[in-house]
């Protein structure tokens, strides 16, 4: 009789350690899904801000836009993309006196690919990735 009440409260222990752990990882991959999800958010916010920082389409609201995605990814983004973005940051600076489009551009593609990999996007090779921001050709002002 006693080698029935220890096999019953074995069996008990281990399906309530079981349930707890399933509990356990459930919550985990929740957790993570959220932090993607919120990730995504926080990067297509950042993607979308470039275009208020072109070249002669830049504009004072499209300047705090790109500021606050930048910050905003500051909170959600892993320290590779972080590094990218302060690369890329230094570059466009207004005090930057050594400023370069081939500079520019490999920076963005730079942090564009570090995004992607967090993202699980991968391209093949990350020699090979390039970037490029599309203006629109509307003036925002002069003539």
């Amino acid at each position: 009789m006693s080698a029935d009440i220890a096999t019953a409260l074995i069996t008990v222990g281990g399906a309530a350690i079981l349930a707890v752990v399933t509990y356990g990882l459930t919550k985990k991959r929740e957790r993570e899904a959220v932090l993607r999800s919120e990730r995504l958010a926080h990067y297509k916010d950042f993607v979308a801000s470039l275009s208020g920082i072109i070249t002669s389409e830049d504009t004072p609201e499209g300047q705090r836009a790109f500021a606050k995605a930048c910050n905003n990814l500051n909170l959600v983004a892993p320290q590779s993309v972080i590094r990218a973005l302060q690369a890329f940051q230094e570059e466009i600076r207004v005090g930057n006196p050594f400023h370069s489009r081939e500079r520019h551009d490999q920076r963005l593609s730079r942090l564009l690919y570090e995004i992607r990999l967090d993202l699980g996007v991968w391209p093949k090779d990350s020699q090979d990735f390039r970037v490029g921001i599309w203006a629109s050709g509307v003036r925002t002002s002069g003539p």
